[in-house]
């Protein structure tokens, strides 16, 4: 079982998100949280959702520091 990255409250390990829904309420409001939770739940439906902490994932590239102000 996962734990929630705000509280530590447990969440269901098949969770497209790493935190519970009244931490994601109270940091996100209740529209904000539906829409993040629609939207990677429809990522996941497309096989077009990335766990970065997976060994096997490709590590993004280094980040263009050239247009730092």
């Amino acid at each position: 079982m996962k734990k929630c990255i705000y509280c530590g409250t447990g969440i269901d390990d098949g969770s497209v998100i790493d935190f519970c829904e009244r931490c994601g309420v109270g940091v996100f409001g209740k529209k904000m949280f539906d829409t993040i939770v629609s939207n990677m739940e429809s990522a996941r439906e497309k096989d077009d959702l990335m766990n970065n902490f997976n060994e096997t994932a490709t590590p993004p590239k280094k980040w263009d520091t050239s247009l730092k102000r």
